[in-house]
């Protein structure tokens, strides 16, 4: 693997990405602490490409997004989870939504003004969850022939511990919200499965945010869809909050998977670790991943690192990677990042091939290898094997032809 970069403790303001080019100019990257977030469509312009929110994305693809006239039926949701879980549909004028952060970009803004009826999902106070939740997310392709907003609030009260998992599937045109309430002392796993169908949309914002002592585990599972594009957003409400932020993604031919992270140490003593890998493979596979940390000056005692890996297959595939760190303090444990894009280990290759095993399947086992340890993280084995399975169908489209 090559390009590796890696930052330590620094006493004063550090941003690995002080700046871009996009079209012969150089555009000046802002603080992330000068943000902009907003409920009001009006207050983000239509993105062109040139901002650094959408300097990687398709934003011709995604006009009608952008237009906010979110006005489709969207994909069916149906939820199993233990009997002790709350399970309400609610309406967008319930008091618990939008209390988690505000919008960042417009598509955001436009999902929030656009959804009539919201999901709610509460973990009660002290539960143990005997099963995980299951929030399955299906489309169909009458209901993606119009673009549609979806709204889905999720509360692990305090003490609570739960894992939910999100899983989309079939076609659709959508862009979702999901927030993230994670009050004191609560533990809570929430696993997003992207599996669309191909022509699928899917742009999402995640907002979290976490109370004294509370943990999140958030984990990001990107295989389908024509364009997919996920926002993490994570916020500290007091000291101890520990968020650990793990993502998988497999880009096929003519996909463009974005994921882009941004967690805002705003109070002392609190620790965020993403990791991140992905394979590409195919002709105009794009995958995107953006890693924005930001310790302001009052939280003392962050500890914080990022990894992304990325694995690229094939001739034709295009990996960006931009890890973003900004300290304004230097009072912290550690923070840290490190990035690098490669194509296979020639030393793991050769390993494998010295004991008898053909190039294609080594091909494979260092593959698999690679994304193992985030999988089996999950939780979830009905869903792991469903992520192995597509893995090596994604696999077996051009292992032989890389191997040649």
């Amino acid at each position: 693997m090559t390009a590796t970069t890696n930052m330590s403790t620094d006493h004063t303001r550090a941003t690995a990405d002080a700046a871009h080019t996009h079209g012969g100019g150089t555009v000046p990257e802002t603080s992330r602490a000068d943000r902009r977030s907003s409920f009001e469509l009006a207050d983000f312009p239509v993105p062109t490409g040139r901002e650094e929110d959408w300097r990687f994305s398709p934003v011709d693809r995604l006009q009608r997004l952008f237009a906010g006239d979110l006005t489709g039926t969207g994909p069916v949701v149906t939820v199993e989870s233990d009997d002790d879980v709350r399970v309400e549909r609610v309406g967008r004028d319930d008091a618990r939504l939008g209390q988690v952060l505000a919008p960042g970009d417009r598509v955001a803004a436009a999902a929030w003004q656009s959804f009539g009826e919201a999901l709610v999902v509460t973990v009660p106070k002290n539960h143990v969850d005997a099963r995980h939740t299951m929030i399955a997310i299906n489309g169909d392709a009458e209901t993606a022939s119009a673009p549609a907003a979806e709204h889905v609030l999720v509360v692990a009260e305090e003490l609570s511990e739960s894992l939910v998992v999100l899983d989309h599937r079939g076609s659709a045109e959508l862009a979702q919200t999901v927030e993230i309430d994670v009050r004191d002392g609560a533990h809570l796993t929430l696993v997003s499965v992207q599996d669309w169908d191909e022509g699928a949309v899917h742009v999402a914002n995640h907002r979290a945010r976490l109370g004294r002592d509370a943990r999140l585990k958030h984990i990001v599972v990107s295989l389908g869809g024509d364009i997919v594009r996920l926002t993490p957003d994570v916020s500290f409400t007091a000291p101890g909050g520990d968020v650990e932020l793990l993502g998988l993604y497999f880009t096929d031919a003519g996909q463009h998977q974005e994921h882009r992270l941004f967690v805002d140490h705003a109070v002392p003593s609190c620790k965020s670790r993403a990791t991140y890998k992905g394979a590409l493979q195919g002709d105009g596979a794009h995958s995107v991943w953006v890693g924005d940390v930001l310790i302001r000056h009052e939280a003392e005692g962050t500890d914080t690192y990022e990894l992304n890996r990325n694995l690229v297959l094939t001739e034709g595939a295009r990996a960006d990677s931009v890890p973003n760190l900004e300290i304004e303090t230097g009072e912290i444990e550690g923070a840290g990042h490190a990035s690098a894009t490669g194509r296979f280990d020639d030393e793991q290759l050769f390993y494998l091939r010295s004991r008898g095993i053909p190039e294609e399947e080594a091909r494979r086992l260092v593959v698999r290898g690679f994304f193992a340890e985030l999988i089996n993280q999950i939780g979830v084995p009905l869903v792991q094997e469903r992520l192995m399975e597509a893995i090596e169908l994604e696999l077996s489209k051009t292992m032989g032809a890389a191997a040649r």
